[in-house]
């Protein structure tokens, strides 16, 4: 397929380039930088609707600013492309989220415009006003700092206490707050654009810190009076109050898409001696400008490949259904029977599959927004009388929660349900998204239950054994994707608490597996018995309590013990290791290789290729386990 023309865009190789533009060259250059950043992601796949939302609040922002002397922070960096785009990264645009191309988010490593890394959202204002303060500190006056972040962020917690402080700190911050819902803003056109540029003037600024310095001379009452009155009067013209009590002057509305309103409002901005923190509002639209993505109900939030023409996705051939479906139907097969029985996630209702539970529960799910802290502590609150959450959470955003998981629910030994999703490594959305530390975090805390599926059979074991666990907390980890395509019941069964099973009985090599790699096991003890090896394989279900008998037959009557699971260091191995040393089980002859993910972040790939580096397919299995043996194998295990 013919690329789109772009001749404006192919002049551009800096920010800088934009600088030399006209007004209108600059609506032709987001024309054509919306072109492009459909057509690379329709290669590649990816985060499209919100990208497509911020075309021309990009252009606008780096044609004013100077970036990268001024800090441009993005939230999330979902919306980044456009940037990237602009910020001498087109040439390799399309190799967005593959195995050693651009980074689906924005990366200090990657580029000099991007001056903070993100993935996780709520982070770029705390992120900005560390930036602005140091800027302060070191001299650097003319320095500007912007932070861009999605009203959907804004529903963080995180971000209410960065402008709690930016707001108390007086410190000189621009944030821009991209309302792509219009979930709090009244409609925008032309009088709200007026309102906008006027009150981000200079001499409007000028005027009105005159006037406050002045009523700061009044008596107390007068001086109250004139500050309620300003605030009234400009809350009722723009619905910035909120706002400007945190501390913030407030701009805004504004048309995110019209760089007539955009351009004049930056400028006035960027120029204004005005002292404190400013909070622009622009309400722009998911998707915009692709016909497909405004008409798709998600506007194209996350794709796969598609034809630009009709925007139709490709689809992989059928399969067995994701782990995250058997988790709602397990989970939905649970609430039928069990009444206290309810669901919460963090603005992830279709991501963990919670929407399909909504639809038949719509009053016992809840969707609590970004606000994973308040989701466990909310969790929490439910247990306490009686209910049944479950909090499904993919692992790496529960790690915002620790403190929650900690001290509102382990220390209380309150039964909250946690649904670990995306366990593992997670393919494109790389090392920001793996879900690699859980077992790690949790398996420290006294008193969880901790469990892994190895399939999605084990799964709904694990949703039915987690709705019968009423005096404790407890998680259950599985990963992305599809499932191994096994017949599924109607609903779980409860599994005896702290007990594995056994799947291959051996002489020489265990192979304990703690997961999804089980599969892998299995394959790398067909690969041993070739060389004469017999190995037993067992599935260990449980880190937490450990199955203490099957670890001690495991090391007792055999030369070598694997352990394998898809987590960081410290985690199942070192529970095993730590019960075998305890009880004396290390001092004989036994060579214990705990198998994990290595000690170092894993970059975007295919989640094949990405376990290939980390050392945990079915060939580095057997490569340590013959290693261990004193014999040679081609295949050596993955580096630390």
């Amino acid at each position: 397929m013919t690329r789109p023309a772009t001749p404006l865009l192919d002049r551009v190789s800096v920010p800088a380039d934009l600088r030399n533009f006209s007004a209108d060259q600059l609506k032709t250059l987001a024309d054509e930088l919306r072109a492009e950043t459909i057509d690379a992601v329709s290669v590649t796949g990816g985060h499209l609707g919100a990208s497509l939302g911020v075309v021309e609040l990009t252009v606008a922002v780096h044609a004013v600013f100077d970036t990268p002397t001024d800090r441009l922070i993005w939230d999330v960096g979902h919306q980044a492309y456009p940037h990237k785009i602009l910020t001498g990264r087109r040439d390799r645009i399309r190799t967005l989220r593959q195995g050693g191309g651009l980074s689906g988010f924005t990366r200090r490593s990657e580029s000099e415009y991007d001056p903070f890394g993100a993935a996780h959202s709520s982070t770029s204002i705390s992120a900005g006003l560390g930036m602005a303060v140091a800027r302060d500190l070191k001299g650097n006056d003319d320095r500007h700092v912007i932070s861009v972040i999605g009203d959907g962020a804004m529903s963080a917690g995180m971000a209410y206490e960065a402008m709690n402080n930016a707001g108390a700190s007086k410190a000189n911050l621009l944030v821009i707050l991209n309302d792509n819902d219009m979930s709090i803003a009244p409609p925008v056109g032309a009088m709200s654009a007026y309102l906008s540029r006027l009150i981000s003037s200079r001499p409007f600024l000028s005027i009105r810190d005159m006037m406050a310095r002045l009523a700061k001379r009044f008596p107390r009452p007068l001086e109250r009076a004139a500050r309620r009155a300003d605030e009234y009067a400009r809350g009722w013209f723009t619905g910035g109050t909120l706002f400007e009590e945190l501390g913030f002057y407030y701009v805004g509305p504004v048309d995110g898409h019209n760089l007539d309103h955009l351009l004049p409002i930056l400028r006035n901005l960027r120029d204004t001696d005005h002292a404190g923190p400013i909070l622009l509002h622009v309400v722009t639209q998911k998707g915009k400008g692709y016909a497909p993505a405004e008409a798709a109900a998600d506007k194209y939030h996350g794709v796969q490949k598609f034809n630009v023409v009709t925007g139709e996705q490709a689809k992989a051939p059928p399969g067995p259904p994701a782990f995250q479906k058997v988790f709602a139907k397990a989970l939905i097969a649970e609430a039928r029977a069990d009444d206290r029985i309810v669901a919460i996630n963090a603005a992830m209702p279709s991501g963990t599959s919670l929407d399909l539970f909504a639809k038949e529960f719509p009053k016992r799910c809840f969707d609590v927004g970004i606000a994973e802290q308040h989701a466990v502590t909310f969790a929490a609150g439910m247990a306490t009388e009686g209910m049944k959450p479950f909090c499904a959470i993919y692992s790496t955003f529960l790690q915002r929660a620790y403190d929650q998981v900690m001290h509102d629910v382990a220390l209380q030994s309150l039964p909250v349900r946690f649904a670990m999703d995306r366990a593992g490594l997670v393919g494109a959305d790389g090392a920001t998204h793996a879900g690699i530390f859980d077992i790690a975090y949790l398996g420290c805390l006294p008193g969880f239950v901790l469990m892994a599926a190895a399939d999605e059979a084990e799964l709904m074991d694990m949703v039915a054994t987690a709705a019968a666990i009423d005096d404790r907390p407890c998680g259950f980890r599985y990963p992305r994707g599809e499932g191994f395509g096994l017949d599924l019941p109607a609903r779980g069964s409860v599994l005896e608490i702290g007990r594995g099973r056994l799947l291959r009985e051996g002489t020489s090599i265990a192979i304990l597996s703690y997961g999804a790699r089980l599969r892998e096991c299995l394959k790398a003890a067909d690969d041993l018995a070739t060389h004469g090896l017999s190995c037993t394989v067992a599935d260990a279900r449980f880190a937490k309590p450990l199955d203490t008998a099957l670890v001690e037959r495991l090391a007792r009557e055999h030369e070598v013990l694997i352990t394998i699971e898809e987590g960081s260091i410290l985690g199942f191995g070192a529970l095993v290791m730590q019960h075998l040393a305890t009880r004396g089980l290390l001092d004989g002859g036994l060579k214990i290789r705990p198998m994990c993910l290595p000690d170092r972040f894993i970059d975007h790939e295919a989640p094949k290729k990405q376990y290939e580096e980390a050392g945990l397919n079915a060939p580095q299995i057997v490569a340590t386990a013959l290693a261990a043996l004193g014999q040679a194998r081609s295949v050596q295990p993955a580096r630390a």
